[in-house]
């Protein structure tokens, strides 16, 4: 069976590769056995890059014993890198997480986010064979 095909957004990359949240643990197992398939764009990268630098997240990467280069050792492993999807036909409140709609919609992936603009948009998004959560849905194949 080919990978499933996933959008992180920021939040969640932190959760898996930085905090160890439990809920990001399928997600983790899955893109190590390659069941799934996270695709991700340069603009992608380089926001992970910029919050890996705010000054709230850089005491907690040397709680977890982590460097921004570690995080983005992870992000370049598990990526497989796209260019830039053009602009879905729903639009989010929120400007910063349009990149991860557009690809979403564009990959007919499922989008994990904890952002409430994208999340309310879990109807208008599944419209268009995109499936939506804060954590990796298990039973979904």
């Amino acid at each position: 069976m080919p990978p499933r095909p996933i959008v992180l957004d920021t939040n969640i990359v932190l959760d898996a590769f930085v905090f160890g949240d439990a809920a990001a643990v399928p997600l983790r197992a899955g893109l190590e056995d390659g069941a799934l398939q996270w695709v991700a764009t340069a603009a992608m990268r380089d926001e992970l890059a910029r919050v890996l630098g705010y000054k709230q997240i850089v005491p907690r990467l040397a709680f977890y014993g982590l460097g921004a280069d570690d995080v983005l050792a992870a992000f370049d492993r598990h990526v497989r890198p796209v260019d830039a999807a053009p602009r879905a036909q729903v639009v989010c409140k929120d400007p910063d997480d349009q990149k991860f709609i557009d690809l979403a919609v564009a990959h007919q992936s499922e989008l994990l986010s904890k952002d409430r603009a994208v999340l309310c948009m879990t109807r208008r998004l599944q419209a268009l064979g995109v499936r939506t959560g804060a954590a990796l849905d298990v039973s979904a194949a």
